[in-house]
């Protein structure tokens, strides 16, 4: 059995078939790991969503923002925006069941026995792998009941932009959902840049690279220390082209949406596999 990660797909169904059958993957042996973001900009997210769906058992995703921003439009009328390509899976018969299903997948998921864990965005840096888990699953819970609709109608937003454990309410679960999904950048503290900021709060606009980040601000990857012999995995980035420089935190999204390629990795023995 052999355990694969792959980037954010959005829509790119062809370049993840190719992959796939360059592995000779078989969901009755392996498994799939996706980085979230299933849907939007691509061409084929309907597709996408039906075949990670029957897949069962052998895929396992987590939520990102746009598949969020999905179960928003689906579920309570949120208005599309001008790049979407939704209106296959907005319009599809079996729409009912797959927002159903998409409402089931977690932000985070964790492997302890293999020391592996996954989130769209990142892991907010204040927290503990546990504490972020245990965090995780109060938005999913909400997610699968019956206040799903109350709180997509509340979710966006950039506000609170740090985190408190007294946050309450929607706030607590829009800073939790923003940083598992949305997050790339956060202010470093203080004493390190002499100035003004709030230790780790988030700026949720900038979606370069790493050369241009603003002065003050620092990529989370390299503010947040995963326990020993653990590995993080994300994606949503697509401007660090599915490279941190550090052996432990992983990006997996190199921009396939955008003209680039959809990166796979094994986990077992760290090959990666891009589509051409």
């Amino acid at each position: 059995m052999a355990l694969y990660a792959v980037g954010d797909l959005q829509g790119c169904f062809r370049e993840l078939q190719q992959l796939l059958a360059a592995v000779q993957f078989d969901p009755a042996h392996d498994a799939l790991w996706l980085t979230g973001d299933l849907v939007n900009r691509g061409p084929q997210s309907l597709e996408c969503l039906r075949f990670i769906k029957s897949l069962g058992s052998a895929a396992q995703t987590v939520l990102g923002n746009h598949d969020l921003h999905l179960l928003a439009v689906a579920l309570t009328h949120a208005s599309s925006k001008n790049k979407d390509t939704l209106h296959d899976i907005l319009t599809a018969p079996d729409r009912d069941e797959l927002m159903t299903w998409l409402r089931q997948q977690p932000l985070m998921l964790v492997d302890a026995q293999k020391k592996l864990a996954l989130v769209h965005a990142g892991v907010f840096p204040a927290w503990t792998l546990e504490k972020a888990h245990t965090l995780a699953q109060e938005v999913e819970a909400v997610l699968q009941s019956n206040h799903c609709e109350d709180f997509l109608r509340a979710m966006y937003g950039n506000e609170p932009d740090n985190w408190r454990d007294d946050l309450q309410g929607f706030d607590r679960l829009r800073f939790i959902t923003n940083a598992f999904t949305r997050m790339r950048i956060c202010a470093v503290s203080e004493q390190e840049q002499g100035q003004e900021q709030r230790n780790n709060t988030l700026q949720l606009h900038y979606k370069e690279g790493v050369d241009n980040i603003p002065i003050g601000y620092a990529p989370w990857f390299t503010r947040f220390a995963p326990p020993a012999g653990w590995r993080v995995l994300f994606g949503h980035w697509a401007a660090l082209e599915a490279s941190t420089n550090h052996d432990n935190i992983i990006a997996l999204d190199s921009g396939c949406v955008w003209g680039r390629h959809l990166t796979m990795l094994r986990l077992d023995d760290g090959q990666y596999f891009y589509s051409s």
